[in-house]
């Protein structure tokens, strides 16, 4: 009888409903570590999301309702299937080559680089190839293209603190004013907020060294840490950043028009797929398999060891957010290194974070549509600057696991290429490379 139990046990806990497993694993994955902390996280990658999607609708006309729904409807998505902050990004490459002069992409061709890139990645996952590179690809390499992502968006979040900002034409103008609004001296007081409340970030791995020299004074230390972690400091300096919009015109409110876009599917013409093809998948398609799929694995496995993350099942949902969108007028999207270095360095834990995020878009897009473009367009720079440095920053830092010199000296090579060539794959190329010759050298060189 005893023998018979256990057995039966085992069969029952072997096969349980599939659709309880499936409800189980979302509600479980969307549920909040902290409140607070979650919605301080969801504001993380807002940094590098503003300006490409304004620069998009001021420059190219993009249908930001439409576009505000379906990366909406992919946070939650996203964030029910991985339970990380796992971020919806523009394709920055595609972004990059529409908004500057002359390159002769439209709507049409944008959506067809969307669509083609999107296929590729997700031809790439269904097969298993992507998986096969993820692990074919050295650690230093990858992690050189995150300290290049990491530095490139630090760079630019500088810019956006110091000078003033051209997003339509992807252009920085005269010196930032000290005082004002949207004033240098506002960002720099914005950033030491952040700092103050969230302090260099946490540890990913406690070393044990917090020994009891002075048990209260220890005591005292973590009730302050404690109390500062409640404290969603990005959520306030993007607040203040709405509440300044409005203030620098009052006006605006006379150009919000209630409801959503109209949203209709794009007709995209035979020279379109070509112009987009040429122009915009293929810079995008090197930056998307590297940063959006690898990086963004490496640096998941990374923050969260507890889970598993495979290449084939984010370059798939890669592929499918741009089959679908780009159809109807979504700026073509991915997930990136960036906005999840930032969303973890704000407090975000769990899918939970996003699907705030995203739920947030959708209701703005049905409720506001495009004409939320006038908020956005006053909203203050420097503040979006100041939330880009820490994101970049953030992601720059995972590289400090490099421990042997040979590591570090390739790393490096990698970020230094991929920073002056402004090319990740180029970058990537010149790693490899590097990464041969060295191992030629240990079997030549005993």
């Amino acid at each position: 009888m005893d023998s018979e139990n256990p057995q039966t046990y085992e069969t029952q806990a072997e096969s349980p409903p599939s659709r309880t497993n499936i409800v189980h694993k979302v509600r479980r994955n969307l549920s909040f570590k902290s409140k607070w902390a979650e919605l301080n996280g969801a504001m993380g990658d807002l940094g590098t999301y503003i300006p490409i999607v304004l620069a998009l609708t001021l420059a190219k006309d993009l249908n930001l309702g439409t576009t505000l729904i379906f990366t909406g409807l992919y946070n939650i998505v996203t964030g029910a299937i991985y339970g990380v902050p796992m971020p919806v990004q523009p394709m920055k490459s595609i972004a990059a080559a529409a908004i500057s002069n002359g390159s002769g992409l439209d709507i049409p061709e944008i959506m067809a680089a969307g669509v083609c890139t999107g296929a590729i990645l997700l031809v790439l996952g269904a097969t298993g190839l992507m998986q096969m590179v993820y692990k074919w690809i050295p650690l230093s390499v990858v992690r050189g293209i995150q300290l290049s992502q990491g530095l490139a968006f630090a760079m630019s979040a500088v810019k956006y603190i110091r000078k003033v900002q051209d997003f339509s034409k992807s252009k920085s103008m005269g010196n930032r004013q000290w005082l004002g609004l949207d004033g240098v001296i506002l960002a720099l007081f914005c950033a030491c907020f952040i700092t103050v409340v969230n302090g260099a970030g946490q540890e990913r791995h406690g070393n044990g060294s917090e020994f009891n020299v002075d048990e209260e004074r220890n005591i005292r230390r973590k009730r302050m840490r404690k109390i500062m972690a409640t404290i969603p400091s990005t959520f306030i300096v993007f607040v203040l950043g709405v509440v300044l919009a409005f203030i620098r015109r009052p006006k605006v409110v006379n150009d919000i028009k209630f409801g959503p876009s109209v949203m209709e599917v794009v007709k995209i013409p035979g020279h379109s797929w070509k112009e987009g093809f040429i122009k915009g998948t293929i810079p995008q398609l090197p930056l998307s398999i590297l940063n959006s799929v690898i990086a963004v694995c490496k640096l998941s496995s990374d923050l969260f060891p507890e889970r598993e993350f495979s290449a084939t099942s984010v370059s798939v949902t890669v592929g499918l957010m741009n089959l679908v969108g780009c159809w109807f007028g979504a700026m073509p999207c991915c997930h990136g290194a960036g906005g999840l270095a930032g969303q973890y360095k704000f407090g975000g834990r769990s899918g939970g974070c996003v699907a705030i995020l995203g739920a947030a878009k959708m209701i703005l897009g049905l409720v506001l549509g495009t004409s939320l473009v006038t908020i956005l367009h006053q909203f203050p720079v420097g503040i979006l600057g100041v939330l880009l440095l820490f994101a970049g920053i953030e992601l720059a830092m995972s590289c400090r696991d490099m421990n042997s010199k040979e590591e570090s000296f390739l790393m490096l090579i990698c970020a230094a290429v991929s920073l002056v060539g402004s090319s990740a794959a180029l970058g990537f190329v010149c790693g490899m490379l590097v990464h041969v010759l060295l191992k030629l050298r240990t079997l030549c060189v005993p």
